[in-house]
């Protein structure tokens, strides 16, 4: 699930309070406002550069457990690239709009952005607690963005949440008591699809972004689309067709000659 929305609307605040009421951290962890914000020129402009996923484990009401991969993505226009490249991990998004601002210029970016993927959208109208929120006038913008920008009619019967992501509460209708994120736990569940694989399929991991690391070393952040890969496992990347798979099977001819059992 994508996060996204115009800068300052509010997502990495909310995915604290998922981190938080999903029992993530233990009473005695020490945490930040903030925490995706982990790059240091991130925490110095207090925005967010750099899209990150994170994973969280909630029960439903039938105590049954989910897991939940969550992507917190930028919403300056600067880094509009980051979010269109991890949008291809995604199987649905939460749209965040102010209760006051409305949709903004980077809402209509990030919109359309989710829709030429075909994902689902869920509305979280967000800071409802601001003195001049105007949830309901919002909401109509926000369906008049949609029909402007062509959604089709699933796109357009898409789930509305109210609510405040720094208070941590999410709730259906603006006449419900304020409570916790539990409304909009259950609606990822129920309106965005669970993502389909074949695992007997050979492995198909598509990579979104390179991290680095100064203990592993370089990282590929993306997702498993079919098969499966365990902790510890070699894999051979390699391009379809060209010199390259040519290079490769020499190599690893070269390194059984050789007895080596593992090739990195």
């Amino acid at each position: 699930v994508a996060i996204v929305a115009h800068v300052d609307h509010g997502k990495t605040t909310l995915v604290d309070q998922l981190l938080k009421q999903s029992g993530t951290f233990s009473e005695r962890t020490v945490t930040t406002e903030r925490m995706m914000d982990s790059n240091d020129l991130e925490k110095e402009r207090g925005i967010t550069i750099l899209s990150k996923n994170t994973a969280i484990r909630w029960k439903s009401p039938d105590g049954e457990e989910y897991r939940i991969n969550i992507v917190d993505t930028p919403g300056h226009a600067d880094f509009g690239g980051e979010v269109e490249r991890v949008l291809s991990m995604a199987d649905g998004v939460l749209l965040l709009v102010d209760a006051a601002e409305g949709p903004m210029p980077q809402t209509r970016f990030v919109l359309q952005k989710a829709f030429t993927h075909h994902l689902k959208p869920i509305v979280v109208v967000n800071k409802i607690d601001k003195p001049e929120a105007r949830p309901q006038e919002v909401v109509n913008e926000v369906f008049d963005l949609f029909i402007d920008l062509d959604a089709n009619d699933d796109q357009l019967d898409f789930p509305v949440l109210y609510g405040s992501g720094r208070e941590g509460y999410m709730k259906r209708t603006l006449e419900e008591p304020a409570g916790d994120l539990q409304p909009l736990m259950n609606a990822i569940l129920d309106d965005i699809p669970a993502p389909g694989f074949d695992e007997g399929s050979p492995l198909q991991y598509l990579v979104s972004n390179i991290d680095y690391d100064d203990y592993v070393g370089r990282i590929a952040v993306g997702r498993v689309f079919n098969g499966a890969i365990a902790e510890g496992q070699s894999v051979l990347l390699v391009k379809h067709g060209g010199r390259q798979v040519v290079n490769v099977v020499k190599q690893l001819l070269v390194y059984k000659a050789l007895g080596r059992e593992r090739v990195r």
